[in-house]
């Protein structure tokens, strides 16, 4: 059974960061492209950032490019996604999700999670 667990939200004040981890299991991780999307609350999910399957190229949504970081760890079947210069616009749920063979990487929004998600709350 395929899972997609994230961790390491919590609650952050204007400016400070954060470093997400998203755990997979139940697929051949190394050969799929992956995704973090996020939820703030009473909006739809909206795509963050993506990474192809080797982790050799990275795509950002223009609101967090420059400030956030995704990356991934073949070996441990592992996802992160860090985050700098955090504003209260980001505070939401995210999610990291498997990108279908020959998709692009924003159409995982067109699923839901798979995933229990992750706070991530930005307040003074």
């Amino acid at each position: 059974e395929e899972q997609l667990v994230e961790s390491g939200g919590g609650l952050v004040q204007p400016g400070g960061s954060l470093r997400l981890s998203c755990a997979a299991s139940g697929f051949t991780f190394n050969m799929y492209g992956m995704s973090w999307v996020r939820q703030a609350p009473g909006k739809g999910l909206e795509w963050v950032s993506g990474i192809v399957h080797s982790g050799n190229n990275a795509y950002y949504a223009d609101s967090v490019k420059g400030r956030f970081t995704i990356s991934r760890d073949n070996a441990k079947n592992m996802l992160y996604l860090q985050l700098n210069s955090l504003k209260t616009e980001d505070t939401a749920m995210y999610y990291c999700a498997k990108v279908p063979r020959g998709s692009w990487f924003t159409t995982v929004t067109d699923t839901p999670p798979r995933g229990p998600g992750t706070q991530v709350t930005v307040s003074s």
